[in-house]
């Protein structure tokens, strides 16, 4: 018996969804999430309400889960949540749940987009130069080694907040004098990706890829995108995570500039558009399965059709308030 527990499901339905698929009556899948408006969690087996991640006692709300509903695995869909999953992973293993996530500093540096770009930087890995200090990135400017526009963007956000093309110097000392943290980042005029990616939670290694070129965003999430296959990218995409060393499902920023792939960012949980993977045949939520039950999976990367298009549209769910019931 596998059971999953998917924690902040929010709008994320597609995810639920699949996992019940997967599981095929062979465990159940538990959803939750602060608000009963959430519709996602309608989806699963059963929905649970929980107080807010940063409400006291939070963690062992959830501890309490995994142990009364014998949770095999769990994981988050949102970012301030996997912090909390890397750091605690061995209180879950103590009642006999799976954390499925990177190790804390994978995750820790997946959020600071600037240790990030050092990171890359020192690996050789090609990526966007960036500056915390704006008088250092003004004097590059002054040398010709950067020009605007850039991007202005905090080092620690997500879900694409406050970011801002910039495209002279006052409105980038503005931004940086107005709001704290902002890094100032190259602007990629150049074609943007973005690829799933599953590292085995056994063996380590990556064990599936799939890349898609972005053609529409929507508050940091991809709207509309078409199936792309390069093995020169998925070679770096390889080379990058295994030496970084994450675990799991991660989801990757890659830009195209002059024939040459940059890696932007990394978002250490399920990307808003996996769905377009999965409907590809990139089967992330069969490989965590076979990995809860200690069966490691087999290399596939690139194992899917190009040029298949997904287009995200509106859908609604209707439910009487205060009915958590399961009809």
């Amino acid at each position: 018996m596998i059971n999953i527990l998917i924690l902040s499901a929010g709008t994320r339905n597609k995810v639920v969804q699949y996992f019940r698929k997967e599981l095929a009556g062979r465990g159940k899948v538990y959803a939750t999430d602060c608000s009963e408006l959430a519709p996602a969690v309608y989806e699963a087996d059963e929905a649970i309400l929980v107080p807010r991640m940063t409400d006291p006692g939070y963690l062992e709300t959830i501890l309490d889960i995994c142990r009364e509903k014998k949770i095999t695995g769990v994981f988050s869909l949102i970012d301030p949540e996997l912090t909390l999953l890397a750091e605690h992973r061995e209180e879950f293993l103590a009642v006999g749940t799976t954390p499925i996530i990177s190790s804390p500093e994978a995750v820790a540096l997946s959020f600071d987009k600037y240790q990030m770009y050092l990171k890359l930087t020192e690996l050789g890995f090609p990526a966007a130069r960036c500056f915390m200090d704006p008088a250092a990135f003004e004097k590059a400017v002054e040398d010709g080694e950067m020009h605007y526009p850039v991007f202005i963007k905090p080092a620690r956000g997500s879900a694409s907040i406050n970011i801002n093309k910039v495209s002279c110097r006052e409105e980038a000392e503005l931004l940086c004098r107005l709001n704290d943290d902002m890094m100032i980042q190259e602007f990629m005029d150049g074609t943007e990706y973005g690829a799933d990616v599953y590292i085995d939670m056994i063996s380590g290694k990556v064990t599936s890829i799939f890349v898609k070129e972005k053609i529409k965003m929507r508050a940091g999430e991809t709207d509309k995108s078409v199936s792309v296959k390069d093995g020169q990218l998925f070679g770096l995409i390889k080379d990058f995570v295994e030496t970084i060393g994450f675990c799991g499902i991660i989801d990757i920023d890659i830009f195209k500039v002059n024939g040459k792939y940059y890696i932007s960012e990394v978002n250490p949980r399920f990307g808003g558009g996996y769905p377009h993977a999965y409907a590809c045949g990139v089967n992330v939520p069969a490989q965590i399965i076979r990995n809860l039950e200690g069966k490691a999976n087999e290399e596939a990367i690139g194992a899917y059709e190009e040029n298949i298009c997904m287009m995200k549209y509106n859908e609604i769910m209707i439910r009487r308030m205060n009915d958590n019931s399961k009809d």
